[in-house]
């Protein structure tokens, strides 16, 4: 299979939100702290301004770990008039995206390489986001790797900060012990409260799935547990 060929990153630059000077930093993991730093462009405490990124005032949705990008290419597609973010915190991920992006001229999304358990308390204003999304998050099957799961009582307090009143939090995975963590943590947040998950659609191509991973699975028969919660109006 020929490769995909990357675009220059002069081209990419309009869907980055992490500069340049700051790549490595998106990827690779302190040597004395153990903890990944971000990206020059979003290491300050300064939120960003939603407006300012896009230059209009449409509602955001934010995605956390994107992979390869396509649930990113088929929202932003369906939904111009939604700007949506991703966090990935691998380089190649992100310029892997921006470079499906920038063929089709999809100018409603921008990608930042950077742990999302730093991005979110450092770059997001409260109650700013329509929806985050979750889908397939790594489960660190060893038990002496929880740890570094993303799902976190924490995460999911970030998550309800970030979110509007009525804004709406979606996730997905393929394994059934991850799953019912994340439902536990998700629960126990006051400032959610569940609705019913989204039914499974059956897909018409092979790029009718929500990510890669769900297309992985689903050809091999395997179960997928969706949860969707919506964030209340008070955080109390």
């Amino acid at each position: 299979m020929r490769r995909r060929s990357r675009l220059p990153l002069e081209q990419l630059a309009p869907y980055l939100l992490a500069e340049e000077r700051g790549r490595q930093a998106g990827s690779e993991r302190d040597r004395t702290t153990g903890e990944t730093p971000l990206p020059s462009s979003v290491a300050s405490s300064s939120l960003l301004d939603w407006r300012e990124v896009f230059g209009n005032n449409h509602p955001v949705e934010l995605e956390v770990g994107f992979g390869k990008g396509l649930f990113l290419l088929t929202a932003a597609q369906a939904h111009p008039e939604i700007n949506f973010v991703g966090v990935e915190i691998v380089r190649k991920y992100q310029l892997f995206t921006a470079t499906r992006l920038a063929k089709r001229g999809l100018g409603n999304v921008r990608l930042a390489c950077a742990d999302v358990r730093l991005f979110l308390p450092r770059c997001v204003a409260a109650a700013s986001l329509q929806a985050v999304h979750i889908y397939f998050p790594d489960p660190w099957w060893k038990k002496r790797h929880h740890k570094r799961r993303v799902f976190t009582a924490e995460f999911v307090a970030e998550c309800a900060r970030v979110l509007r009143p009525g804004g709406q939090l979606h996730a997905a995975t393929d394994v059934e012990e991850y799953a019912a963590v994340m439902s536990a943590l998700l629960d126990a947040q006051p400032a959610l409260r569940p609705l019913p998950p989204p039914s499974e659609k059956e897909p018409l191509h092979d790029l009718d799935y929500l990510t890669n991973f769900e297309r992985k699975f689903r050809k091999q028969g395997k179960p997928i547990f969706r949860m969707r919660y919506e964030r209340s109006e008070s955080l109390s």
